[in-house]
């Protein structure tokens, strides 16, 4: 182990002094069965005998170690095992410090039998992803089932001018481990050796009834430790019901100073050049447009569509943006130098705008987490416009209409760059228009059904819809809606296992039209059914169309301790009309019932137009999103979906076979139901 083999991004060496050291009569002393590494391996499960983490941090480097031995008694293990990748970011080390196996009590050295190759990790490059990542493959020769894997290693990130926010600040998070493994020894370290202090937070800590403990705030100046050890553990956390605990770090601060910090550098860019010095062609466009509602939308789809969107990771660690002359004469920008640019812009056109910076990956924990510039992954503009708050992502392509008709963005929590800024909450949303508009008519003739559907989306839908057709074949939308319709129509019911095909004949889908300006595509589609009846077991007839998307199945099944229900419901309108040339049941409960909630985050509606020979229902669904959903008022927002799901989200007539005996029999049937 004393001799070094030096590669750009690995090494094989000791551990660096703050990791420590251990020697191998301490490993084996270690990995030593006990009653409960017996329980754990005999039930099946993978077993860690120690794990030993440490994170460092200082001014100059952010380093992970890590020392652990675990069970390769199952063959996914070992396979995963024997083969591995590491990721390093830029001016990343990845340091090996020992691969062994203890097998039949003798500790074997596996280094020799290692084998690793740098590759570049720029699969999508192709995309505009850019990143000078790494990534080291890892293979083992002859590990064997029932071998304990010792690997102990190092990340060592050393920080560049480039990476001055992390120099200023630290951001970590530890989140207990996976409840899969058990650990015989579990012990985590924070060292801080930094000239700042940092703060930590434990957040979603339980005490042994299962509660969730009052969130700890506690600091650490330059050469302290924070620890976290257990023995014989098993993570209790629940995993689909509970949040698993973690611990925070972060460099004292709080919002204020963080925006105040931040303010400057986009000042900085913002002030080099004026729109008029850079971009005269794109003034003269602008200034050719009278209409503000179109010029603000000619400014934003300019920059989403003109504009090649380049993600470079390592320039995202931190938050200095491109200069909006380079953005404009390159044509391509991450998107803090695409907002600055979109800010420019509006600027010349005199609509208020600002950027600010968003974590949609982690944006539910914000609130939870210590104030950092380093808990935001993506930078997005604000716009003020007629009174009105607007969120546009200018790396989006492929969006369309004046702003108030554009796609929504579900976040909760951003900073603005202003100063003296706290975190600010988005405020709840309702949409001015209804998402889906969707017309259904459905004739039944003789034996033959005559299906239509006209269908207007807007907004997200719209732009989804779009780049639906741009990019599937159209036999593949066609047999898309044909799935959708043998479950609406409840062929499920009676003709389960038939081709969708040979149910839903000269089925046929178009775009009628595609408004750009309100950003509003329109969709009809047809077939023609043979046999268009629902048949129960006892040979009774129905036409029956109930669309099952109205009914809010993740609202109805949710059930978390700790995460509140997050709201984004699309508002829907449809109108459904079944038509038959026998008569129907004109007074069957489910064909006349009707409904009204009124819940405090949504109004939903439905009515009905009865005559002898068909119905028509009429449904809007009005939500309120953007929001979190109180647990206190959960159950409420549950039932009420309960109500839409009994029947209330689609329409069904019950047909009155001809002749006497078959109105006598229905007659009698009404009577003693």
């Amino acid at each position: 182990m004393d001799n070094q083999i030096q590669v750009e991004q690995y090494k094989i060496q000791k551990p660096e002094e703050w990791a420590g050291n251990i020697g191998d009569e301490e490993i084996i002393n270690r990995i030593k069965d006990s009653e409960f590494a017996r329980r754990q391996i005999d039930e099946g499960r993978d077993y860690c005998y120690f794990l030993d983490k440490k994170y460092y941090t200082s001014n100059t480097e952010n380093s992970e170690y890590v020392c652990m031995a675990y069970t390769l008694n199952e063959p996914g293990n070992l396979e995963r095992a024997s083969v591995s990748d590491v990721i390093v970011e830029e001016n990343e080390i990845y340091q090996i410090h020992r691969i062994s196996v203890l097998r039949d009590g003798v500790l074997i050295d596996k280094i020799p039998d290692t084998k690793i190759k740098v590759l570049d990790s720029e699969n999508q490059s192709s995309g505009g992803v850019l990143s000078s990542n790494k990534k080291i493959n890892i293979t083992i020769k002859d590990l064997r089932l029932y071998d304990v894997l010792i690997l102990e290693d190092s990340r060592i990130k050393e920080f560049t001018d480039r990476d001055f926010l992390r120099k200023e600040f630290s951001k970590y998070v530890w989140v207990s481990p996976d409840n899969y493994w058990a650990y015989g020894s579990f012990k985590f370290t924070f060292i801080n050796e930094r000239d700042q202090t940092i703060a930590y937070k434990k957040t979603f800590f339980r005490d042994e009834q299962g509660n969730v403990l009052e969130p700890e705030v506690n600091h650490l100046k330059k050469g302290d430790r924070f620890v976290i050890e257990e023995q014989n553990y098993i993570n209790p956390v629940d995993s689909g019901r509970e949040i698993f605990p973690y611990v925070d770090f972060a460099t004292e601060s709080n919002w204020k100073d963080l925006s105040n910090y931040v303010v400057p550098i986009y000042e900085e860019v913002f002030n080099k050049a004026s729109l008029k010095d850079f971009a005269p062609n794109l003034i003269e466009k602008l200034d050719a447009i009278t209409d503000q509602d179109e010029k603000l939308r000619f400014a934003i789809e300019y920059v989403q569509n003109h504009i090649y969107y380049i993600f470079n990771a390592d320039e995202m660690n931190g938050h200095k943006p491109q200069e909006p002359s380079v953005t404009y004469e390159n044509k391509q920008g991450d998107c803090k130098a695409k907002s600055v640019l979109l800010k420019v812009i509006l600027d010349y056109i005199g609509v208020e705008a600002s950027v600010v910076l968003v974590n949609f990956n982690t944006d539910y924990y914000i609130k939870y987490y210590l104030p950092s510039l380093l808990s935001f992954n993506h930078v997005v503009v604000k716009v003020n416009y007629k009174g009105q708050e607007y969120f546009i992502d200018a790396t989006i392509r492929d969006e369309f209409g004046l702003i108030e008709n554009r796609g929504f963005m579900y976040f909760m929590h951003y900073l603005e760059v202003k100063k003296d800024q706290e975190l600010q909450v988005r405020k709840p949303y309702k949409y001015p228009y209804f998402c889906i508009d969707e017309k259904v008519d459905f004739i039944a003739q003789g034996n033959t059904g005559k299906l239509t559907l006209s269908t207007t989306y807007k907004g997200n839908r719209a732009n989804a819809m779009r780049r639906y057709f741009k990019s599937t074949n159209k036999r593949e939308i066609i047999d898309s809606w044909n799935s959708f319709l043998f479950y609406a129509l409840n062929y499920s019911g009676d003709r389960n296992g038939t081709d969708v095909r040979n149910v839903f004949k000269d089925a046929a889908i178009d775009v009628v039209s595609d408004d750009k300006r309100l950003n509003e595509v329109k969709v009809q589609y047809s077939a023609s059914v043979e046999n268009p009846y629902f048949v129960d077991p006892q040979k009774n007839r129905f036409l029956m169309y109930f669309d099952r998307n109205v009914v809010k199945a993740s609202a109805r099944d949710f059930m978390h301790k700790d995460l509140p229900f997050w709201h984004n419901f699309d508002s829907e309108k449809y109108e459904i009309n079944l038509h038959t040339d026998h008569k129907i049941d004109t007074e069957e409960k489910y064909t006349v019932q009707e409904s009204t909630i009124a819940n405090p985050y949504f109004d939903y509606k439905s009515r009905k137009k009865v005559n002898k020979n068909g119905a028509s229902v009429y449904i809007e669904y009005n939500p309120l999103i953007n929001i979190e959903i109180p647990q206190s008022e959960f159950e409420q927002f549950r039932n009420d979906h309960h109500i839409v799901a009994d029947s209330n989200f689609g329409l069904g007539i019950d047909i009155i076979e001809p002749g006497l005996m078959n109105r006598l029999k229905f007659s009698f049937k009404k009577k003693f139901k």
